[in-house]
């Protein structure tokens, strides 16, 4: 096995890891009935989020060490268009996803009922409309790197 081979391996794998778990973060939250439900499916949430930052962070950087280790992937369609849509992707957490989440983070910390409240439903909404985007990105990618179309 070549160090480039094992570099794809941990790329596949940090895809899996990474993008997996982020598939799953609304379905998740989908599901609950009560406050006590959304808070613990929340929880649960945050955590998948930990396995999305990490295998992102490594699908990111195996990639761009495969893109130097052969610098022609840098002239390949679909591995440009691939990092320029996974670097959309990346800048969605703090440029969108974050400021949807926050007022469903306080409502969550604030509400004192056991009943999920109208205002929760209308934030994510939001939230979750933003997300399929970027889990839509995410699957565009894949289909990129595994077909190379061009």
């Amino acid at each position: 096995m070549t160090f480039y081979d094992l570099l794809a391996f941990v790329h596949i794998f940090s895809a899996i890891l990474g993008l997996g778990p982020g598939f799953m973060m609304i379905p998740v939250v989908s599901k609950a009935k009560t406050m006590e439900e959304l808070r613990y499916a929340f929880a649960i949430r945050g955590r998948l989020h930990r396995c999305v930052m990490i295998g992102g962070t490594l699908l990111l950087v195996t990639g761009l060490i495969m893109g130097s280790l052969r610098p022609h992937l840098f002239t390949e369609g679909w591995y440009v268009l691939s990092l320029a849509l996974f670097l959309i992707g990346l800048a969605f957490g703090p440029l969108v996803l974050s400021p949807k989440s926050k007022p469903i983070k306080k409502l969550l910390n604030e509400y004192q009922g056991k009943n999920i409240p109208v205002a929760y439903d209308q934030l994510s909404r939001k939230l979750f409309f933003y997300e399929n985007i970027e889990n839509f990105l995410f699957l565009l990618i894949i289909v990129l790197m595994f077909s190379k179309p061009f």
